[in-house]
């Protein structure tokens, strides 16, 4: 099944009521969504293998709950796209607002352009990869998963961070609390390469970036590092 839908012919409830609906959008369909104008909520909470393109920039919370569905957005996002997903893919071509993959458990978020502040904040497992740069706070508290960014991080990078792995190929700012740079061993330069390989990125080699994690002091309170709570 393929179709369009215009967002000038109808509204944001109604575009996901039908999406969400398997009798309606039935597993392997694709979908073109025109005129987005900025819409906040498109495509969200999508539980089967759909194929949605977005063809325009869009508000907060694009393909947000996503669990399945391989969602394309031709531009930039707002604040929390692909928030908590579960499974499936996110491809934007141009930028992400703060908040990028948020809480994300599973899939894959790849941003062709730079995210802002908190990109990856709570990720419980998503991959993110980011092919600009990314701001302050990114990472923070985030538990499992990878993050993989191109260009440059920002300051606070992985702070109070958990168990997911960070690849940064250009500078960081500073590093969050308990966030340190870990060697790259073979097993993480095939993850990386896996990564890289599933975004498009073909041309930089895994031996460009530098991997952070952490370091293992704050699972616990200790009196001896109260200062870095």
């Amino acid at each position: 099944m393929s179709a369009t839908i215009d967002l000038k012919k109808t509204t944001t409830r109604d575009l996901n009521s039908r999406l969400q609906n398997e009798s309606a959008a039935p597993a392997g369909g694709t979908w073109q969504i025109a005129n987005v104008r900025g819409h906040h909520s498109v495509a969200v909470g999508i539980d089967r293998p759909l194929t949605i393109e977005i063809d325009g920039n869009t508000g907060y919370f694009c393909a947000g709950m996503n669990h399945g569905a391989e969602i394309t957005v031709k531009g930039s996002v707002g604040q929390g796209v692909a928030e908590t997903m579960s499974a499936g893919k996110v491809h934007v071509t141009g930028d992400a607002s703060m908040a990028a993959g948020a809480s994300g458990r599973g899939g894959l978020l790849v941003i062709d352009g730079n995210a802002a502040a908190r990109c990856g904040i709570s990720m419980k497992g998503i991959d993110i990869v980011v092919k600009g740069d990314v701001g302050h706070l990114s990472a923070f508290m985030a538990q499992t998963g990878r993050l993989v960014v191109l260009g440059d991080a920002g300051e606070a990078l992985g702070d109070s961070i958990y168990e997911a792995r960070l690849y940064v190929r250009g500078a960081v700012a500073s590093l969050g609390a308990d966030c340190v740079e870990k060697p790259m061993n073979d097993e993480h330069k095939e993850e990386l390469a896996e990564l890289l390989s599933a975004a498009g990125v073909t041309d930089v080699p895994v031996e460009a970036f530098r991997r952070y994690g952490s370091a293992r002091k704050l699972y616990h309170f200790n009196i001896d590092n109260a200062g870095a709570y």
